[in-house]
């Protein structure tokens, strides 16, 4: 029986570990994984961060890289495993929780191996799990390459010929302007109205000006949080309109549908395209957690963290309060609140859930 178990080991999960190392809490983390850093590995070969390098730090180890530097993904991997090393954090591998549930005074966890026992449980599965692509995929013709942005890595994965990338966030984006680089069309599927930001604004990074007008630190619960929150996520270093004005570069507008090898569009119709990358995002899935409520968008209802079923907890979570909340140098700080609310509960246990007054999102 542990004190706690954390749920993933990514930068949330390793974060939250660094905190209850300090306050010296038996304490595993499980991973689905064969090893630190492995989902960073599994993205596309060009990735770089869109945050430098003094953005980037988890609690108690710089990121080593020099001030303005954007580390590609090797290296942000790099950096998790020596944070490991460095803090000997446990971590049991390849043990993905299928089922999650309360019994008594304590929770029980479930893999398709093994069956673990906590007091409390930090679920640092990151806000990306099931990779979405329209039901229409599967009327499309065989012939075709089709591969999810989680899948795709270089374009010496696509077969001779036109290529189509649908969606029109960071992914899609950078995916296709490596595509456009190529010998081929490139069809674009998404909304061309999209907001781009340089990395550096008269000679300052982008983010040096988020965090000088306090934009990393709003907390959802303010005015202006609430419409950053549902407002569309920026375009960072690419400088799209360009971009799309490539001659290689067709934008068609939303995919309606598909039918073997033709491809419906809201502005044409084309069948010459031999290759899909579908840049169209993740749903996430909390259905293996039994006993919580989730809200409009299927994320798990909590304050700061701080779930409705005792013990249970969760970190990583885009806007878990702030807009920072699910990225690499952001999760600090919320792993810190939980850290100090941890710690409370055990101080002053007859205001464990003052917390939660301002309610559950």
């Amino acid at each position: 029986m542990k004190d706690f178990i954390i749920i993933g080991a990514g930068q949330a999960g390793l974060s939250m570990a660094y905190k209850l190392s300090q306050l010296k809490k038996d304490y595993l983390i499980v991973d689905a994984n064969s090893e630190t850093g492995a989902p960073w590995l599994k993205r596309w070969d060009s990735l770089k961060l869109f945050t430098p390098t003094e953005f980037n730090h988890l609690p108690g180890m710089p990121f080593p890289n020099k001030k303005g530097y954007y580390p590609n993904k090797y290296e942000v991997a790099a950096y998790l495993k020596s944070y490991v090393e460095k803090f000997n954090i446990p971590i049991t591998f390849n043990q993905k929780i299928q089922a999650l549930k309360k019994k008594d005074d304590h929770f029980v966890l479930k893999s398709d191996s093994e069956t673990f026992k906590s007091k409390n449980v930090i679920v640092a599965t990151g806000p990306f799990h099931k990779p979405f692509t329209p039901p229409f995929h599967t009327k499309i013709s065989k012939d075709i390459v089709q591969l999810h942005s989680e899948h795709y890595k270089n374009p010496e994965q696509l077969q001779d010929g036109d290529a189509l990338v649908v969606g029109a966030g960071d992914s899609g984006v950078q995916i296709l302007d490596e595509i456009s680089n190529t010998n081929r069309n490139v069809y674009f599927s998404g909304d061309t109205n999209i907001t781009s930001i340089p990395q550096e604004i008269l000679g300052k990074t982008l983010w040096w000006w988020f965090k000088k007008i306090g934009f990393l630190s709003v907390s959802k619960f303010s005015y202006i949080g609430k419409k950053l929150s549902k407002s569309g996520q920026p375009i960072i270093g690419t400088d799209v309109k360009s971009l799309l004005k490539k001659q290689n570069v067709i934008c068609v507008g939303r995919t309606l549908d598909a039918n073997a090898s033709e491809l419906n569009f809201e502005q044409s119709t084309h069948k010459n395209i031999k290759n899909i990358v579908w840049a169209t995002g993740f749903k996430p899935n909390f259905e293996w957690i039994e006993g919580i409520t989730v809200n409009a968008d299927q994320y798990p209802k909590n304050y700061r963290g701080v779930s409705d079923l005792k013990g249970l907890y969760f970190l990583g979570l885009p806007w878990l309060y702030t807009r920072g909340s699910a990225t690499l140098g952001g999760v600090k700080k919320d792993a810190e609140f939980l850290s100090h609310y941890i710690e409370n509960l055990e101080e002053k246990p007859a205001q464990n859930h003052v917390v939660l007054k301002r309610g559950f999102a």
